[in-house]
């Protein structure tokens, strides 16, 4: 593994994570934040059906597993699939911050190369909070929980509010999202970094 860029290393007067009062409990799903996420909505065949739940203090886990649609060589996963499942369960983590936050960093060191049909088995925790940034670090493993790491993640997101998807994104989803009946729904579809 290559160390930590300087730009990952939370700075001196970083704080411990909090884990907010309104989280969701340990062991419950945290399910899709948005149904067309290529990450996790259910609404993207091609997606990666991302299945992450909470865990203890600031943590989650969560699985993905490789399709031939996910392939970069033949039968292996494609190096930017499995950098996106690390960005998902490492966005993930804001749910339970309760903040809504987006990859301002991530680095992501490859160890093994994962075969298409393998479940990766992801674990992630924020590490440090520094105004608005969130520091954190993910590991992707095969063959189980406490299988060997395949790959893994540093990252560092920044806090922002929900007019930078409405200013930034692309006008006909912003309205979709914004018109669903359901407010939960709603208000969903913009707390993880897109």
């Amino acid at each position: 593994m290559t160390a930590t860029s300087a730009a990952l290393t939370p700075p001196a007067d970083a704080v411990a994570p909090t884990r907010h009062p309104d989280a969701p409990a340990p062991g419950e799903a945290l399910g899709s934040h948005y149904g067309h996420c290529f990450g996790c909505g259910d609404g993207q065949p091609h997606g990666l059906h991302l299945d992450a739940r909470a865990g203890d203090g600031v943590t989650v886990t969560a699985e993905f597993t490789v399709t031939s649609d996910h392939q970069g060589a033949p039968g292996l996963a494609h190096g930017g699939v499995l950098a996106t499942a690390l960005d998902e369960t490492l966005g993930s983590l804001n749910w339970l911050l309760r903040v809504i936050a987006v990859t301002g960093r991530l680095e992501t060191d490859f160890r093994r190369p994962v075969p298409v049909g393998t479940v990766l088995h992801l674990q992630a925790e924020v590490t440090a909070v520094h105004g608005r940034k969130i520091y954190s670090t993910a590991t992707g493993r095969i063959g189980g929980p406490e299988g060997p790491v395949a790959v893994r993640a540093d990252a560092m997101f920044v806090e922002v509010k929900v007019e930078h998807f409405i200013d930034n994104g692309r006008p006909e989803e912003i309205q979709a999202a914004m018109a669903d009946p359901d407010q939960v729904r709603r208000a969903r579809a913009f707390e993880v970094n897109p």
